[in-house]
């Protein structure tokens, strides 16, 4: 990559050398080489952005790339792309593939596929074979094999036994399992979330409930393990209580949000606007706030895009028969600090970006120091700026946020030796 000065850039790095320093940093041959005031320039190009933070390097835990199987929504290379976009230099990808990743050569053709590029990609194995929750896959090959953590995506595991031999067996060389907290009875056929809005677009509901009695399952189980567990995704307010307590009594247990879960409503379904039909549903205000302050004080870890491309065959239908899912890699950070600031710090809300991400996988953090390889996000967190179809990266453009305004934005990564910038001065800043 071309040698690069990043002026004035305000440093977010907590356990770095240079946490809330306002600094310039030269990266050669994508190394951090010096760090300080009024750096020469020399052969290195300049970037300069009022407002320029850098962290360490984004970590997203959950994406769908649709590859191999549906490369036409997305592939591999694309959802990379996308992840960049969105500031991630790191991003777990989900196995729900076609066939999915429930074997080494689908780990393999992950990583060999991605290798050059700027963003890492951390798949996630499969916690059953098929994903048909009858028969464990063979987790410990799965992760010799380079997986980072087990997964059935959406496909709740009914069998309790075989989710206690799951988290039991995970336990021989720490893995993590994945839970998504769905009973699959109660949110069967559902479209929404089960409330007023429900009932007055006459959609049959998905209740609270189904999450409570999945999740206090599997926190049970866990409790009887000792094993580790991260819960997926979290949507309700009773969801973030029954993390909470879990972790005050110790279990290692994790959990994530959904950025779009922060700031949308089930209001926002009025229209029958396919875009904003997402699994879990959005719920209701009192169910948006529990959620906000459990990433506030620190029972929700992590806050992910849930990144899920479709075509307009699978979305642009009558509502119940449109597909779940939106894209949120591009606008994750943007959409969770819209929802945040003023509630939390910067400092606070990149935490739920990098270090939380981080600690669920076992991943260090790359501090920022002279010397280190450069794994870095360049962002504004004060931006107010309006989401236009042409900004996207992505392959489908399933996202109810093109035409909203939000505040904050990825202004690119550097990492891996590469650099992938949409700073005006340095656009184009390609590895």
């Amino acid at each position: 990559m071309k040698d690069l000065l990043l002026r004035r850039v305000k440093v977010v790095d907590p356990g770095g050398p240079h946490h809330e320093q306002e600094v310039d940093m030269l990266v050669v041959n994508g190394r951090i080489t010096k760090v300080g005031q009024r750096i020469a320039k020399g052969e290195a190009r300049e970037v300069d952005h009022a407002g320029l933070h850098a962290s360490p390097g984004w970590v997203d835990l959950q994406a769908h790339f649709r590859d191999p199987g549906e490369e036409y929504k997305q592939g591999l290379l694309n959802g990379l792309d996308a992840a960049a976009a969105g500031g991630f230099t790191a991003v777990a990808t989900l196995p729900s593939t076609e066939p999915p990743v429930d074997a080494r050569a689908s780990v393999d053709y992950q990583l060999r596929k991605a290798q050059g590029h700027a963003v890492r990609v951390l798949p996630l194995g499969a916690l059953t074979k098929g994903l048909k929750g009858q028969q464990l896959a063979d987790l410990y090959d799965l992760h010799q094999a380079g997986a980072v953590a087990f997964s059935d995506d959406q496909h709740p595991i009914r069998n309790s036994r075989l989710m206690l031999l799951a988290l039991q067996y995970a336990m021989n060389f720490k893995g993590t399992v994945f839970s998504f907290p769905s009973n699959p009875d109660l949110s069967a056929q559902g479209q929404m979330h089960e409330g007023q809005m429900s009932v007055r677009l006459g959609m049959r509901g998905i209740p609270a409930l189904a999450e409570v009695v999945q999740l206090e399952r599997d926190l049970a189980l866990l409790a009887y393990t000792g094993s580790r567990m991260h819960v997926a995704m979290v949507s309700t307010a009773e969801g973030v209580e029954l993390v909470r307590q879990a972790k005050l009594r110790k279990l290692k247990v994790t959990a994530a949000v959904a950025s779009h879960h922060l700031l949308l409503d089930d209001g926002c379904l009025r229209g029958f606007e396919t875009n904003y039909k997402v699994m879990p549903p959005l719920r209701d205000q009192e169910h948006i706030e529990a959620l906000r302050e459990g990433v506030k004080d620190g029972t929700i870890d992590a806050v992910i895009s849930d990144h899920r491309p479709e075509d307009v065959e699978h979305k642009q239908l009558e509502f119940p028969q449109a597909a779940f899912g939106i894209i949120g890699l591009e606008t994750s950070f943007a959409v969770a600090n819209t929802a945040l600031r003023g509630r939390m710090s910067v400092r606070r809300i990149v935490d739920r970006f990098c270090t939380g991400p981080r600690a669920v996988l076992g991943l260090e953090v790359p501090h920022i120091a002279e010397g280190t390889p450069a794994d870095l996000t360049l962002f504004d967190p004060a931006i107010d700026w309006q989401l236009a179809a042409r900004d996207l990266v992505s392959r489908s453009h399933n996202t109810p946020f093109i035409g909203h305004r939000l505040v904050g934005r990825p202004m690119g990564i550097i990492a891996q030796g590469k650099a992938l910038l949409r700073i005006p001065s340095a656009a184009g800043t390609l590895a």
